[in-house]
């Protein structure tokens, strides 16, 4: 005999009994929506969150950057490839012919004898770098500000945009001045109404070593959370271009103070050098955001500039150095000791959090490669050098700067491709 049919009273009654479970899993899925329908968003549309954005707008496309004439070729690292000998197209420019740069970058002039490290070509791997258009470049800056902000590596990479850029413009129509104790280098493209600065910062935050003239300090102190010392001079820019590297590398710690350097008893405290460089990261990202505009400027930050002191590092005798070097390494792996990989650790860690699109140039391994490029020996001396040392090149070859014209071009040609085919 079959058992009797449940009477439609009793089956409502169990639909009335699984209903507060059934209540309480779509009220947590309403919350989880509302709580994080953005970041999903973020996930599945491939954009990063938009403080304030409402949450019922639909999903776009990644936003375009400001200055983008288009994009790299799709799969492009513009940043992996090598070096190819170009006599055709390289140098950009004649040392000669670039009054601007400074007399610790001219070689030429300060005897070296070969010329070979000015016809180097960066060719990525698979594709091709867009060639470098100074009209494109001048006319995008019309009305604007250009900023290079660090140490001398980037005053460095500031000469040698100028170089690339100053021939099309006529002799009354360009200038070049100092201001701030010379802090605030400006360069002006008078018909454009466009101006290309750099400003020194070494440190990005204030330190004891902010005067741009005199500033050889070993015992360096940076002070936290002080980048509005030197912000406010950033604040109103279109084109910020960042770095800072060299001048934490004194060591595996790091002096930070905690209050003001008027203030007669001091607090200091010691950290690791990659927990006081994140801390300035942090600060970077933090005044980017408050001060810059995403939909009008761009933001560029560049990596570690890499040194060659220690010829050992690729297979060459103990004790020299990049003195007399005039050929490339070719090992496509290699690494300075001297490039310390715990920063540029920091530096990807940070820059993944930035809710500002910063674009980062990645100079550090198409440069490792040039220990042919630095200015060694053949740049001015400010002290008169002893008979030791004229005795020992070795003893005094500047391993970290670089000759131009030269490899700095290069990063200001990947700088160019960046900003218009990001």
């Amino acid at each position: 005999m079959k058992p009797p049919l449940p009477s439609s009273s009793s089956a409502v009654l169990r639909k009335a009994r699984l209903s507060p479970y059934l209540f309480t899993l779509l009220a947590f899925i309403v919350f989880v929506a509302l709580l994080y329908g953005e970041d999903f968003m973020c996930i599945f549309g491939q954009l990063e969150p938009i403080p304030g954005r409402p949450i019922s707008r639909p999903v776009k496309k990644r936003e375009k950057l400001p200055f983008a004439a288009g994009k790299t070729e799709e799969g492009c690292d513009v940043f992996s490839g090598r070096w190819v000998p170009d006599e055709l197209t390289r140098p950009h420019y004649e040392e000669s012919e670039c009054p601007y740069i400074q007399p610790q970058l001219t070689c030429q002039e300060h005897g070296r004898p070969d010329r070979e490290y000015q016809k180097w070509r960066w060719q990525p791997h698979g594709c091709d770098l867009p060639s470098f258009n100074a009209t494109l470049m001048l006319e995008s800056l019309r009305g604007k500000r250009m900023m290079f902000v660090g140490d001398s590596l980037n005053r460095g990479q500031y000469v040698s945009m100028i170089c690339l850029l100053h021939r099309l413009l006529p002799e009354d129509g360009k200038s070049m001045k100092t201001y701030n104790n010379d802090a605030l280098t400006v360069f002006r493209a008078k018909d454009y109404n466009a101006t290309i600065e750099f400003y020194w910062a070494p440190f990005l935050l204030e330190s004891n070593s902010d005067n741009a003239v005199v500033h050889r300090i070993s015992d360096r102190i940076v002070r936290k959370g002080s980048i509005n010392k030197h912000g406010k001079h950033w604040k109103g820019v279109d084109i910020l271009v960042f770095n800072t590297y060299l001048w934490w590398m004194t060591g595996l710690e790091m002096k930070i103070l905690k209050g003001s350097f008027e203030d007669e008893e001091k607090e200091i405290m010691v950290v690791s050098t990659e927990d006081a460089y994140r801390m300035a990261m942090r600060t970077l990202l933090r005044w980017v955001r408050k001060n810059m505009d995403r939909k009008k400027t761009r933001v560029f930050f560049t990596s570690m500039s890499p040194t060659h002191a220690k010829s050992i590092d690729w297979g060459g005798e103990p004790g020299e150095n990049c003195y007399n070097q005039t050929t490339l390494i070719e090992d496509p792996n290699y690494w300075g000791s001297d490039s310390r990989k715990s920063i540029m650790k920091v530096i990807g860690e940070v820059f993944s959090k930035s809710k500002f699109p910063i674009t980062f140039l990645n100079i550090t391994q198409l440069s490792s490669y040039r220990k042919d490029a630095h200015t060694s020996i053949y740049k001015k001396q400010w002290n008169p050098l002893t008979p030791e040392q004229l005795a020992n090149p070795v003893s005094y070859a500047d391993c970290v700067h670089w000759c131009l014209p030269g490899l700095q071009d290069t990063w200001n040609e990947l700088l160019f491709a960046k900003l218009f085919y990001p």
